[in-house]
């Protein structure tokens, strides 16, 4: 039997119970071997990205691919690595019926919970400026739709409510924003865009005064608005997890680029042997071995 095989617990409890025990962290699986790589690490969980599966796909991160394609990545990284996934659904794919869609689609493909904004479509990355955002009432009630499709369900998935507030109409208005949607159903915030350490610790304090229970993410990606903060800092602040979104990425495609380089410039990959994942290793992480069945984990 496959060490990876999913927990008969539904990925949604799962998530939550690993939440409750501390903060966790949550690094982006950019494909289903990745995904493999997360879980032989030790990780309890893996997140799908919106801007890492668009850039696999070969476009930019603003809402150019379907619910479907996310889904199909959403089941190739849940089968491969029996993790509960936090998935990314940019704006909920349309309106009030189309969020509750996407829940329930997301969560047929195995996702343990999602994220969606209060951007205005077409939606741009989160640490990038001129974003607009929908009325504060207008995601209110997509948040509202997609609770009520998580509560139909039973089954825990996670419903997270991401502001980009903070970039756009300042640092009050976001917590606003984001007690307004803890009060529409939102079960964790996400507050995108923050600057400073100090930042992070005044929004989780500002928030539950009101909203005591609520969970809330923190986003370490590169090369943004938000310096690099390791996770003990932000489980101090009181954030119940944090997600690398673009990290395995970036670092893969960095080392693609190099191996380009070299191939071109000397006709030969030889001199990059020693950084290559062997044959032998890759046999080990997808667990086959040559001339047995194989048995698939989901």
């Amino acid at each position: 039997m496959n060490s990876m095989k999913s927990s008969v617990i539904a990925p949604g409890i799962r998530l939550r119970a690993a939440m409750d025990s501390g903060c966790v962290a949550i690094p982006g699986a950019f494909n289903a071997l990745c995904a493999r790589a997360i879980a032989r690490h030790g990780f309890e969980a893996c997140y799908v990205s919106g801007a890492a599966t668009s850039v696999s796909a070969g476009v930019p991160d603003v809402g150019l691919l379907t619910m479907e394609h996310f889904c199909r990545v959403i089941r190739e990284v849940s089968d491969s690595s029996g993790l509960p996934v936090l998935a990314d659904a940019d704006t909920g794919f349309g309106e009030a019926e189309m969020v509750r869609r996407t829940v329930i689609e997301y969560a047929r493909a195995g996702a343990a919970g999602l994220h969606i904004e209060d951007q205005k479509f077409p939606k741009r990355c989160g640490h990038l400026d001129g974003k607009e955002l929908v009325p504060a009432d207008h995601m209110a009630e997509k948040v509202q739709w997609a609770n009520k499709a998580a509560d139909d369900m039973g089954e825990g998935f996670v419903v997270c409510a991401r502001t980009d507030a903070k970039g756009v109409e300042g640092f009050d208005a976001a917590l606003h924003r984001a007690a307004t949607y803890v009060q529409a159903g939102a079960d964790m915030i996400f507050p995108e865009g923050l600057t400073t350490e100090k930042e992070f610790a005044d929004f989780a304090t500002g928030l539950r005064k009101s909203c005591p229970k609520v969970y809330l993410l923190a986003n370490m990606t590169e090369f943004g608005k938000t310096p690099m903060i390791p996770l003990s800092r932000f489980a101090a602040m009181g954030y119940s997890c944090v997600i690398y979104p673009v990290s395995l990425l970036r670092i893969a495609m960095g080392a693609v680029d190099r191996a380009l380089a070299e191939l071109k410039r000397g006709g030969s990959v030889e001199p990059l042997l020693p950084q290559m994942q062997t044959r032998q290793q890759l046999y080990d992480l997808i667990e086959y071995k040559p001339g047995v069945p194989w048995e698939f984990a989901g």
